[in-house]
């Protein structure tokens, strides 16, 4: 009896499709997050009678055949590039990427990672860090007494004084862009890692190249949209429903056969 494998490997792909849409909505709040969505496809096919077979002396061929599939499986969980919406915070070091790209940031362990996330911090060396307190690349440092820090959106950083007419330029903001920014390793905390599906990053000039420009700020706001992911849950709970029935209509066969005298 197939349909018991089978429909447990619905059971199984409409569960992961659940849990892609459950973190998708614990994640509505954050900032840069960019929604995800399961993708599917069937499995291999038991080839009964394979189309185009010679039945006859003639050359009668069977034009259908019969292939029983045997389930689906999980193939990705790609990500939806939407740009979400920008809040404006007046906060000094925070940034919103209008349109492409990605802030470099250093780990600990000296690897590059890249986020959307521009909720930047100062650290007490004036250093310009993330919220867990990665530095940006290029490394940026405030001085103790500036007053005021303005990002254009060329990702130009300044340094007001007191004492200064002029601003003071501290350094150049740069955004990395992929060929494929779906093939990117999501680590958390708003991370990602560079694979070889989405390539080398190209890192320039705000502006340039397709990149998007900085807007000092302003976050850029999950692209979660909750009314879908309640209307994919409905559907993903009535999928898990339907195939648990299969698995009680195969059981009652089952039983049928076990019971006949």
């Amino acid at each position: 009896m197939r349909a018991l494998q089978i429909a447990a490997t619905g059971m199984s792909a409409q569960q992961t499709r659940v849990e892609v849409i459950s973190n998708n909505l614990a994640n509505m709040s954050t900032t840069g997050y960019n929604a995800r969505r399961a993708e599917f496809a069937d499995l291999h096919y038991q080839q009964a009678t394979r189309p185009g077979t010679v039945t006859a002396a003639d050359g009668t061929v069977i034009p259908a055949g019969v292939q029983l599939g045997l389930g689906v499986r999980p193939t990705a969980v790609s990500v939806n590039l939407q740009q979400g919406a920008l809040t404006q915070t007046e906060g000094d070091l925070d940034l919103a990427i209008d349109g492409e790209g990605y802030i470099e940031v250093t780990l600990p362990s000296g690897l590059s990672a890249y986020t959307r996330d521009g909720g930047l911090k100062r650290s007490p060396d004036g250093l310009i860090v993330t919220s867990d307190g990665y530095p940006v690349v290029p490394g940026i440092t405030i001085p103790d007494d500036a007053s005021t820090i303005s990002i254009n959106a060329a990702g130009e950083v300044y340094a007001y004084f007191s004492d200064q007419v002029e601003p003071e330029l501290l350094g150049q903001l740069t955004l990395a862009g992929f060929s494929n920014e779906k093939g990117l390793e999501a680590i958390g905390s708003n991370l990602f890692l560079e694979t070889a599906a989405s390539g080398t990053p190209q890192v320039t000039t705000p502006g340039q190249d397709g990149l998007g420009t900085l807007r000092q700020g302003y976050l850029e706001d999950s692209s979660v949209d909750s009314v879908r992911e309640i209307t994919e849950l409905i559907k993903a709970q009535r999928g898990y429903e339907l195939n648990a029935k299969v698995i009680t209509a195969a059981d009652q066969m089952l039983a049928a056969t076990t019971q006949v005298r």
